[in-house]
């Protein structure tokens, strides 16, 4: 059976052993195969092949090549239709610029867990590699949650901040919008030329909803499919939700 090789340490200190090259290389080809892998995963697949080691060793040697243990992150599960239609939408504003994305009232609804929190998976990676597909979790939206919000906000601050009681269907949508954008504009004194922002929930562009947007003159900035991870405002949910969890 293979041993670990020891660093000038005692032998019985397990986190200041080394492992082999031939160990070691069989830990990072299944990280980089499998990055939801787990610790107790390498004791195994190693012990198996004769290598003995523990898993502080198995931490010490992923560290010592630049990895550790990190929650995987949420993406949205995007279709080769939604990829297209991110990439015609990032090409088509490639040279907008600041003052243009000044302009924009970004708008969304997010969910607020009180009690609990989302269930997170951890996986070894580089800090380059964050949002490598292996290293994230796909989502879907509003899976359910103990209170909903509207809110918005520009480059100039943020605009009014709406608890949705119930389920929201057009109709509330509109009077959240009816009651609360005009304000919010107001406020943060965007001027003439500002552009709304939202999604593409059924209940932003449902006919009515569209009719509504038009009857009240607001241009409209035309958004990509499941693509919450490109709108700032999602960098304010998490700000939230960070001072909630406090």
């Amino acid at each position: 059976m293979e041993e670990v090789q020891d660093d000038g340490q005692s032998p019985s200190v397990w986190g200041s052993m080394q492992v082999s090259a031939r160990g070691t290389s069989m830990i990072m080809r299944k990280v980089r195969d499998q990055p939801r892998t787990t610790r107790q995963d390498l004791v195994n697949d190693l012990k198996r092949a004769g290598i003995t080691v523990s898993k502080k060793t198995i931490s010490n040697t992923l560290r010592r090549h630049g990895l550790k243990s990190c929650s995987a992150r949420k993406v949205p599960l995007l279709k080769p239709a939604h990829v297209q239609a991110r990439l015609k939408f990032a090409n088509d504003h490639l040279d907008d610029p600041e003052e243009e994305w000044e302009k924009v009232m970004w708008s969304d609804e997010t969910k607020i867990e009180l009690f609990g929190l989302n269930s997170t998976r951890r996986v070894w990676r580089m800090k380059k590699d964050e949002y490598s597909p292996k290293n994230t979790i796909p989502t879907v939206k509003h899976g359910g949650g103990d209170i909903i919000l509207w809110g918005c906000f520009s480059a100039k601050g943020t605009g009014q901040l709406r608890h949705i009681e119930g389920r929201m269907d057009g109709a509330m949508y509109r009077e959240i919008l009816a009651n609360n954008l005009p304000s919010s504009v107001r406020a943060l004194k965007m001027g003439r030329g500002w552009v709304f922002q939202h999604d593409n929930d059924l209940k932003h562009t449902a006919r009515a909803t569209k009719e509504w947007l038009r009857e009240k003159h607001l241009k409209v900035l035309e958004w990509p499919s499941q693509s919450p991870d490109l709108k700032p405002i999602e960098n304010l949910w998490r700000e939230l939700k960070v001072r909630i969890a406090r």
